[in-house]
Order: C-alpha cells, then structure tokens, then sequence
C-alpha cells in the first residue's frame, strides 16, 4: 500500500491545510536579487509589499536576505541578521496572520528568527550542505523545514549542472536526507527540486517533466519555484520582467504534476492558477473528459 501523503504543515502551532495548493510570497530585503520588482529598500516598500500579499491571497511569505541568483556574492550571518530583523518585526507587529518562512542556509539565522520573531517555517536552499548544524537546529526549532536541490553554493552552482539523470539524482539526494532528518525527529519537511539551481535549462524542463516521479517517491509535499526565472526568459528571449506569461504557464504545469506550494514574486496570477486548477481537478480524478476518439471529423 502506498503512504498517505502529508496534507498539512503545523505552522507555529496551526494546522494548515495542504489539500490545495499554497501560494508563498516571496519579499526580498536584499539589494541584488536577479528580478529587480522583487527588492526592498525600506520600511514603506516592505509594508506595501506585504499589503500586496495579503490582498491578492498569500498563504505565506518567503522572506530572504541573502540573494541566491547565480554568481551572488557573500552577505557575512552579521549582514543577512541585520537585514532580516527589521522585516521580521514588521510583519509580527503588523501581520500576525500571515505565516512567514525565512530564507537562509544558515543555522544561527533560523534559530535567530524562530525563537526571536516566531518566524514559522525555515526555507533552505543548500538543503543542509552549507551548515552541519541546520538539521539538528530544525529538529530543535520544530518547524516546517524546505529541503531544496542544490549541488555546490549560489557562486558555484552552475558549474555543477552534471547528471547523468537528473530526476534520478534528485530522487536520491532528498531520499538520504529526509531520512537523515526525519531520524533527527523533523516531521515537517517539503521538498523544494531547486529550478535554476546547479542546472541547466534543458535539465529543468526534464524535472518538470518528471515532477509526478518525485510525488510519487515521497509523501512529502513539493514546493515549485520556477517565477520569472532563466528558464523561462531565456528560451523566449525576454526579460526577468517579462516573464510573468510564461510563469503562469509553468505554474499550471507544476500544479498538474502534483506541486502542493508554488513561491512566487507574482501573487494574484498564481492564486488564479491555484483556484482554476481547483476546478479541473474533480474532472481529472473522475477520469471524464473529452474523448478525441469519439470525435468525427467535419
């Protein structure tokens, strides 16, 4: 018999519903991110971001300090702490409600932002690779831990994007870790396969392709974020800013496939997806549908 899959995450002490999909908003207080309409600079822009959120239906918001874009220089723990603090006491004065991940790869960070500012979920892009002390933290902070796909560090990655199957490869790499944490007692853990991460965009598409293999290997949810990345601007010859068409196409490709948390910089075109989706999906459980066979031709 196949694991039931987990259907909630326990968001500082409320049980959250995994049945649809979640859209997490992503706010970045850094100066250098690779989509300039994602960065903040100052209390007003982070409250009017955060508002935007709300309004247009976030279930959470991503907060990072320490951009991830390929070739990212160095924020030392003192500078990405600094940066974080102010976000982080914005949102627990202001929005109580709204849940908020912390993007870092550091364990002092996310011991920083749980125990002072109830930050309730830990976004990891290294996947524990570039902190020994990140798994046995989480298992300390007991909260909700994403687990991405990450060969070598956001300044040498992708000169790591070898496979010789890279949906295998992932498959394996989260297979020894979620076991190393679930050992530790970490039981919230979602799987996040890390687009633009160490891989090149032919390797993107073929994870995707495959994003049902890693549903069915794991009963842990799976986060996509793929918004605005070179995946899609690349191939289309556009910019990160134009990039949103293209985002929404890949979002509804993602959902199909079995993702369950879609981070994103753009809310509302992804809550639309999520909710469409919603519609389509008690048709393709039922298996109805439009038959081609029973078609004739004019």
């Amino acid at each position: 018999m196949t694991p039931a899959h987990q259907l909630t995450l326990n968001l500082s002490g409320r049980l959250v519903s995994l049945e649809k999909p979640l859209v997490m908003g992503i706010v970045n207080v850094t100066p250098d991110s690779f989509f300039a309409g994602s960065r903040i600079d100052g209390a007003k822009a982070l409250g009017e971001r955060l508002n935007t959120l709300v309004r247009e239906g976030a279930a959470l918001a991503d907060l990072g300090a320490y951009s991830s874009r390929p070739g990212a220089e160095e924020v030392s723990p003192e500078e990405e702490r600094r940066r974080l603090r102010p976000a982080l006491q914005i949102l627990r004065d202001e929005y109580p409600d709204l849940p908020v991940s912390v993007d870092t790869f550091r364990s002092d960070v996310a011991r920083m932002a749980v125990e002072e500012y109830g930050a309730s979920m830990i976004n990891d892009i290294s996947g524990g690779g570039l902190d020994p002390a990140m798994y046995r933290t989480m298992a300390e902070l007991q909260v909700p831990y994403i687990l991405m796909h990450m060969k070598g560090d956001p300044k040498t990655m992708q000169q790591q994007a070898s496979y010789s199957d890279v949906t295998l490869e992932v498959i394996d790499y989260f297979a020894q870790r979620v076991g190393q944490l679930l050992e530790l007692g970490v039981h919230d853990i979602i799987l996040d396969p890390g687009f633009g991460f160490s891989k090149t965009t032919a390797q993107n598409y073929e994870l995707l392709a495959q994003l049902g293999s890693l549903v069915e290997a794991f009963t842990q949810p799976l986060l996509v974020g793929v918004s605005r990345k070179s995946m899609i601007y690349r191939p289309l010859g556009i910019s990160p800013e134009e990039a949103l068409n293209g985002t929404t196409f890949l979002h509804a490709l993602a959902l199909e496939r079995g993702a369950k948390i879609l981070r994103v910089h753009d809310v509302r075109p992804a809550v639309e997806a999520v909710q469409l989706y919603e519609e389509l999906r008690p048709v393709l459980r039922s298996g109805e549908g439009l038959h081609y066979q029973h078609l004739r031709p004019l």
